[in-house]
């Protein structure tokens, strides 16, 4: 049998992966976020204070554990503070979450942003020098601006020499935190990715009864005292924990067991909650950390379908990774132009109960045509192909045409019985099949 075209060897590939949804050719092939998506990203809470900003980036690995926190928030709208944490305690929420629900604002920004709030924690783990780099560049430009100064509310530092300066923004009192309020296009001047707009979040209540028109604005006052154990060491790109802290507001779970007063955060894939990691690279780092075969199975884009996938395929004679490098230029246009087809067609009800019908009759038509023709069957019976003797062309495009198969057959059956009573026409022989080489469903 000849070689199938490119258009017809990615739509029999792209049928057999449809069968496992958690695999995808591009999965493995998602990049990393550019320099004006961190910029977009990070600017709704660069100028947030090192602490909660720690605490956010660390919560935002665990979307799942966000979005319940969320609704938990909104179905206690009176509980803020350490007690809002205690209140939590009993939940499977990883710790880094629990904290946030000390600050309702914080949580009512995120979500708004689930989308966001998954970003932001796939960026940070894929890239945390990226992410802290980006939040530093930012309060520089605010800070330049005028907009990022020492208030009643918070403590603006400059550190480092001027080639390496660092900017840390700390509570004015360590016992009191302000949630800060501004508009990114405005507070760090005008906005230099235009096609890339941050996000702007205006906090109803909590002490705010107009938008910030200009610089950042400060709503009430909430205090803790162990409700915020994270810190930026942004020197290493990397958050530290505060243990005496996390140790005494974490009293009956996830306690740490460290001789140290400061230890670096772990990102913990079990409480990743069968959310995917967005990049190859975090799923290589955190995947194999998941206890359980069926939650590794679930993280790492369903590794065992995809080998038995793969193996399917090059019994065949198909290779995914050679095909996908013949997906550049017209080349790839025509295949792709083929999948969405078929694509179009399965949507209707229609390519999956043809072709059925058509493999089966190609079948039987093959068997019949003297071994000149070959029956293929890829995906459990769902694509069929046959060739005849006479012509060598392929019976791909009658796949779809369960009743001219037959037709032809029916003629050719009553050919060879005239043929074997002497009756026949001689040199007729095969039977026809129509001849295209691309299944077009019909």
């Amino acid at each position: 049998m000849k070689k199938l075209t490119v258009g017809i060897r990615m739509l029999l590939i792209a049928s057999l992966l449809g069968l496992f949804p958690g695999w995808t050719m591009a999965a493995d092939e998602k990049p990393t976020f550019s320099q004006s998506e961190l910029d977009q990203m990070m600017a709704p809470i660069a100028l947030y204070p090192d602490s909660l900003l720690s605490q956010i980036l660390m919560a935002s690995t665990y979307p799942a554990d966000v979005a319940d926190a969320v609704e938990w928030s909104k179905a206690n709208p009176k509980q803020e503070g350490d007690a809002a944490v205690t209140a939590v305690e009993d939940k499977s929420w990883d710790p880094s979450v629990m904290s946030l629900v000390a600050f309702p604002q914080v949580l009512a920004m995120m979500g708004e942003k689930p989308d966001w709030v998954q970003n932001l924690g796939d960026a940070f783990l894929a890239d945390p020098e990226g992410v802290m780099d980006t939040t530093q560049e930012l309060r520089k430009k605010a800070k330049e601006e005028g907009n990022l100064e020492t208030t009643k509310e918070q403590t603006v530092t400059v550190e480092g020499t001027a080639s390496e300066k660092i900017i840390v923004i700390e509570p004015a009192d360590p016992k009191v935190v302000y949630v800060p309020a501004y508009n990114p296009t405005v507070v760090y001047g005008t906005w230099w990715w235009p096609s890339y707009p941050p996000y702007y979040y205006h906090p109803v209540g909590w002490g705010f009864g107009s938008a910030v028109v200009r610089g950042i604005g400060f709503g009430i006052g909430i205090g803790i005292t162990n409700a915020l154990w994270g810190g930026c060491n942004w020197r290493n790109h990397s958050v530290d924990i505060n243990v005496n802290r996390y140790n005494n507001i974490n009293v009956n779970r996830n306690r740490l067991d460290v001789n140290s007063r400061n230890t670096n955060w772990q990102h913990n894939a079990n409480n990743r909650k069968g959310v995917p990691y967005r990049d190859k690279g975090s799923r290589d780092r955190y995947a194999k950390n998941i206890g359980g075969a069926d939650k590794r199975k679930d993280y790492r884009g369903r590794d065992a379908d995809r080998a038995k996938a793969q193996a399917a395929l090059k019994d065949r004679g198909l290779d995914p990774a050679r095909e996908r490098k013949q997906l550049a230029g017209a080349g790839g246009d025509r295949a792709r132009d083929s999948v969405n087809q078929a694509n179009r067609e399965n949507a209707a009800g229609k390519l999956g109960n043809r072709a059925d019908k058509g493999g089966a009759a190609s079948a039987k038509l093959a068997d019949r045509s003297g071994g000149a023709a070959r029956a293929s069957n890829l995906a459990g019976g769902v694509q069929a192909a046959a060739r005849t003797s006479n012509r060598g062309n392929s019976a791909l495009r009658d796949v779809g045409n369960a009743g001219r198969t037959t037709r032809d057959f029916n003629r050719g059956s009553a050919s060879m019985r005239a043929q074997r009573s002497g009756g026949g026409r001689a040199g007729g022989g095969g039977m026809r099949s129509g001849g295209g080489g691309g299944l077009r469903g019909r």
